[in-house]
């Protein structure tokens, strides 16, 4: 239980009580919780780190319901990211190339990131220069749609740049 409730809230002299349906103050342990037995409520413990601790009076299980339903409309509400990878070789011809890029002006409407990298395989590594020309005209050619997150670089075998989708 993430909040003490009623009985639960032990070694308090006086509690701050706060909220619609009570006369703001600091009162009594006792008097604030016959208060709430009065109401049908519960005397829930907000901020236990305060002095004196905060209290409100209130149904307690409502309490739970609207807390858990505002935590899930903020994680419906946070973006989901979606990176979507797209590979080419260092010699990549203008038809893979074409329909690569294609795909990739789909993926920046739809709202997802693209990772474009080219591969490098055994000695085509000397083609160093070959994919990052290759990696420039492709975020070039993708200006409208996207703006480049950071330059082409080499980890590894693999040379990636990082396309996020325009507002």
């Amino acid at each position: 239980m993430p909040n003490r409730i009623n009985d639960a809230i032990r070694g308090v002299a006086e509690v701050r009580l706060v909220g619609d349906n009570v006369e703001q103050g600091i009162y009594p342990f006792r008097q604030a919780l016959q208060m709430a037995d009065e109401q049908n409520l519960d005397l829930v413990e907000i901020s236990a780190s305060a002095v004196p601790p905060v209290c409100r009076i209130l149904d307690y299980q409502k309490f739970l319901y609207q807390k858990k339903r505002k935590e899930k409309e903020q994680k419906a509400n946070s973006a989901k990211i979606v990176i979507k990878e797209i590979r080419f070789g260092p010699q990549t011809d203008e038809h893979d190339y074409n329909f690569k890029l294609k795909h990739a002006q789909e993926f920046l409407k739809e709202g997802n990131k693209v990772k474009a990298y080219v591969f490098f395989r055994g000695r085509s590594i000397l083609f160093k220069e070959q994919g990052e020309l290759l990696l420039a005209r492709f975020a070039n050619d993708l200006a409208e749609f996207g703006k480049v997150e950071a330059l082409p670089k080499l980890e590894g075998k693999r040379m990636i740049v990082n396309i996020a989708p325009k507002k």
